[in-house]
């Protein structure tokens, strides 16, 4: 049983975690609105559902090469302010600008400008968000060197982080709002813009106040320049292959993929039960219960889900902590099919407590481990430190399991008998829709148990290779 507190110095101050809450509440923001905004690009400008579908694609894939590139820079940067605050201002000026601007189209363009206005802005919005996001997660696995101190302030940021969660859902209400905007087009147009101001403000409070760690002394490090542009791709490659070698961050990969993407497989599933099978198709009755759905379990995650994970994982450690948040996230998928309830919409809220538990738990863990596998590789493979290489490699491995979600997704809705042009659907659909709506999530989640189950960075290992690294670095 574990519950050692982290000595002062490896204290990470309230002041800092709060800087780097306020950049993880940027980190779910922009995708969760950029996912909202997405949909009115149908409906709103009038784009063709298989164009829709492109521009949702394939910026992924250049986003998948920029995250990796960006992982090395910052690992390998020198300069007066660290490895990753540079980086992570102009991020944050850039990220909100290009949200602006990406979304500052004219419905009476013809499409094929909008698509491709909308397919150039995006990759260089993606640039922007590159240039913030992977330091950011990066400066995060190194501003405390304490085991249980890190789970503390990853809780604390996924805690902000789902504030975004909460705002999110009502996005949908603003903007078909009559009383509001004048149209749907004018209400994207004018809430990216509130949007990307927010984003601007506080994605900068992490560079200017978050300290990570001394590198003054930091030997290897790559020389960052055009000329040596060609060898840093070598490098970077080489740095990749010897990341996928370490078997601990592997597992986290794979769990994550497992119980994220599992998650996000049938995240939509919810809304189409409540309105076809809870309301019977009725868009009019079904009316903000979707939204408050998706708020309810955001809120439980942030104040109920994730302070009981970093309590858990204090006490029992990271691992256990894992298996048992996962476990009562499969209790709550079990229990949908009676909080789905016609007869009862209340009944709805009653699996949240429970789900909540799969990624509330997922990323406040998974986050603080991979801060303890960068430990890891610096006492086999030695330095540069690869916070940057690391966290790119495991948000890559998220990114492209939402793709492959994406796809499969609507590949399940099809194989169910779900017709998206029909006012109701068969009962038939239905009960297989809400089957799979449970399926799915609990085995993944049952598999990605069955990965970490065999996880042995364990506590005592991992504060046995911090004093080997202090030994080796000659520090106090």
């Amino acid at each position: 049983m574990s519950a050692k507190q982290p000595v002062v110095k490896d204290k990470v101050p309230f002041g800092q975690k709060a800087s780097f809450g306020a950049g993880h509440l940027v980190l779910n923001l922009l995708p969760g609105a950029l996912g909202v905004f997405m949909f009115f690009l149908l409906t709103a400008f009038g784009m063709n559902p298989f164009l829709a579908g492109l521009l949702g694609g394939l910026p992924r894939i250049f986003d998948a090469l920029t995250d990796p590139i960006m992982g090395f820079i910052s690992d390998n940067t020198k300069s007066r302010w660290g490895r990753r605050r540079p980086y992570i201002f102009v991020g944050a000026i850039l990220s909100g600008i290009f949200f602006i601007l990406l979304w500052q189209m004219d419905e009476t363009n013809s499409q094929t400008y909008n698509f491709w206005y909308f397919l150039i802005m995006s990759m260089v919005f993606l640039v922007g968000n590159t240039m913030f996001a992977t330091p950011l997660i990066g400066l995060g696995y190194e501003m405390t060197t304490d085991y249980n101190e890190r789970t503390h302030l990853m809780a604390f940021s996924q805690t902000v982080g789902q504030i975004a969660w909460m705002i999110v859902p009502w996005f949908w209400v603003l903007i078909a709002n009559p009383d509001l905007f004048a149209d749907q087009a004018t209400g994207v147009r004018q809430l990216s813009v509130l949007v990307g101001g927010i984003c601007i403000a506080l994605g900068l409070l992490p560079a200017i106040f978050c300290e990570g760690l001394d590198d003054t002394h930091m030997e290897n490090r790559k020389e960052i320049s055009f000329r040596t542009a060609i060898q840093n791709l070598k490098n970077l490659f080489s740095d990749i292959v010897m990341v996928s070698k370490n078997k601990p961050f592997v597992k986290l990969c794979v769990s994550t993929f497992l119980v994220f993407n599992g998650f996000q497989l049938v995240a939509s599933f919810s809304y189409f039960i409540i309105v076809f099978y809870m309301f019977n198709g009725d868009y009019g009755a079904a009316g903000n219960w979707p939204a408050w759905f998706s708020t309810m379990t955001a809120v439980a995650t942030a104040f109920l889900v994730i302070p009981i994970v970093s309590w858990i994982s204090d006490h029992f450690g990271k691992r256990k902590a894992f298996i048992i948040s996962t476990a009562l996230s499969i209790v709550g998928y079990i229990l949908k099919w009676w909080g789905f309830s016609p007869e009862n919409p209340w009944l709805m809220f009653m699996p949240i407590p429970f789900m909540a538990f799969g990624l509330g738990g997922l990323f406040t863990l998974m986050m603080s481990m991979t801060a303890d596998v960068c430990d890891l590789d610096e006492l086999e493979n030695g330095m540069p430190r690869r916070e940057g290489t690391f966290g790119a490699i495991y948000w890559w491995m998220v990114k492209l399991g939402q793709a492959i979600a994406l796809v499969l997704g609507g590949l399940v809705l099809e194989l169910v008998g779900f017709d998206q042009n029909a006012a109701t659907q068969t009962a038939a659909t239905m009960t297989n829709l809400r089957i799979a709506d449970i399926v799915i999530p609990a085995v993944t989640a049952a598999l990605a148990i069955w990965v970490m189950y065999s996880y042995r960075l364990t506590e005592a290992r991992a504060r046995e290779i911090q004093q080997i690294l202090i030994d080796r670095r000659g520090e106090l």
